[in-house]
């Protein structure tokens, strides 16, 4: 008695042959889809960011457009209206230009004699300033220069020299100006010891009044 041997495994219908060449067609034809087309980065990033724990950001203040620094004129006016108050005309010189304002404050009324320590009187003068250059815009730049005479007697045991002295008085000046306020990165201080005299007359009074400090701002509006 012959026995026919079972098969192990039915045989699939046509039909399913032709469907997976089918399948493989369609895959096939996504597959060349997505090799053509372009990726969308936000799009994609803006997805995943739905499946990721929520993050906190930080804006960066930015400024899209420039300040508008005032005029010279205003911000000498402001400085003259508000120094007059404490200082008699003698002691103080306000220079205008289109681009900048200086203020020039003499020794004998602002230093003590033959140092770089403020006076009260000096003191108050720059409490009264400072809301002047608190209000400037960000990018008005503040640099505060030393002078001093040839004729001028040094009396602190610590400075060596002219050039010395009037670094510190400018210095000393920026220090009182960063304790009431005034941001430190927009000020600046040098010292030019007696080699920039505004007289040069060998007149005792006119070579006193080369001691002095200077306060420069800057106020060019065109850009750098």
């Amino acid at each position: 008695m012959a026995f026919r041997k079972k098969e192990e495994c039915k045989r699939p219908p046509a039909w399913l042959t032709s469907f997976s060449d089918l399948m493989s067609l369609l895959l096939t034809f996504f597959i060349l889809i997505y090799a053509m087309s372009s990726l969308d980065i936000a799009q994609l990033e803006k997805f995943i960011s739905y499946f990721q724990p929520e993050r906190k950001f930080y804006l960066k203040k930015t400024s899209i457009l420039e300040p508008i620094n005032p005029p010279p004129k205003e911000v000498a006016l402001k400085i003259k209206r508000r120094i007059q108050k404490v200082l008699p005309p003698w002691a103080f010189q306000i220079v205008v230009t289109s681009d900048f304002v200086k203020l020039r404050l003499f020794d004998k009324i602002f230093f003590e004699d033959g140092t770089y320590r403020l006076t009260p009187k000096a003191r108050k003068t720059l409490e009264e300033i400072v809301e002047v250059l608190k209000k400037l815009p960000e990018n008005v730049q503040i640099r505060v220069e030393g002078h001093v005479s040839e004729i001028v007697e040094i009396k602190d045991p610590y400075v060596r020299d002219r050039w010395e002295l009037s670094l510190r008085r400018a210095t000393e000046v920026v220090r009182f100006l960063q304790g009431l306020g005034v941001d430190p990165g927009r000020m600046a201080a040098a010292g030019y010891g007696d080699t920039r005299p505004l007289y040069t007359w060998r007149q005792p009074i006119l070579m006193e009044r080369n001691n002095r400090v200077e306060i420069y701002i800057s106020l060019n509006r065109r850009r750098e």
